[in-house]
């Protein structure tokens, strides 16, 4: 099952778990409908300002798909054959489970307290903050199976880390462990099991207590201007830049700055 939770000591920040620990955190049909659901209400919801992904359990993220349920769905459908609108549903629902093409519109930070295996790996890289315990191993296994990568490695993963280093993972199939992972720019920082949620939570609390508005439009910079020319970076930078100097979040950080106090975002 998919859980999804809003912490009542954490304000505008969503908590979503994999919660199927003897599967490896591997998604089934049923799964990948609750995961897009969730994904399509955080999106929606502008109070909530920051998400944090996790795995349930202390073995696995998320082993990616369960091939026992998604592949043979799969096949019948693609030899024409009738499947039943649960499932159909199902396969309709991965792009969007796996944010592959599907805008969140809102900071995600994965809290990596296990394996991430393909569609896991492909999770991890939809988020902007990454913290690992240090025994999670990462992934792509696709070319060992006859496969091709098609949720967000081949897209995102050479824009993320040096081109020799995607490579590797892509074309090799081989685990890299989490020391491997810091080291080529693939996740933030490695943190002891036990303090993995309240280090992506004191981060998720951060993040949602600066201004909205403020994040989600440098959010969006960032996605929209990485690979550009740089004249054309710096042309959207001011289309994104320059509405957020007439918010009233601005004005609101002007007057807490003399006033000596924090600031009391609303987000308009």
């Amino acid at each position: 099952m998919i859980r999804f939770e809003q912490p009542g000591d954490h304000p505008h920040v969503a908590v979503v778990t994999i919660d199927r620990p003897e599967r490896a955190n591997s998604l089934n049909l049923s799964m990948l409908r609750e995961l897009a659901e969730s994904w399509r209400r955080i999106a929606a919801d502008r109070q909530i300002r920051c998400a944090v992904l996790t795995g349930a359990g202390d073995r696995a993220f998320c082993g990616g798909m369960d091939m026992k349920s998604t592949i043979p769905a799969s096949q019948r459908l693609a030899r024409g054959e009738q499947i039943d609108a649960a499932e159909f549903e199902g396969l309709r629902s991965v792009a969007t489970a796996l944010l592959a093409g599907f805008d969140l519109a809102t900071p995600l930070i994965a809290a990596i307290n296990g394996h991430a295996r393909a569609g896991g790996f492909d999770l991890m890289l939809a988020s902007e903050l990454r913290y690992s315990v240090p025994d999670a191993t990462y992934a792509l296994e696709e070319v060992a199976l006859g496969l091709y990568p098609t949720g967000n490695a081949t897209v995102l993963l050479p824009r993320q880390i040096p081109w020799v280093h995607a490579n590797e993972i892509l074309l090799s199939g081989k685990p890299i462990d989490a020391g491997r992972a810091q080291e080529i720019g693939l996740i933030n920082e490695i943190v002891p099991a036990e303090e993995l949620m309240p280090r992506a939570l004191a981060m998720a609390d951060t993040i949602a207590g600066n201004a909205p508005l403020a994040v989600r439009a440098t959010r969006d910079g960032v996605r929209q201007i990485i690979g550009r020319p740089l004249d054309e970076g710096y042309v959207l930078q001011e289309k994104f830049g320059s509405p957020l100097r007439k918010s009233n979040d601005a004005r609101e950080a002007q007057r807490a700055f003399v006033e000596k106090r924090r600031p009391k975002f609303k987000g308009e």
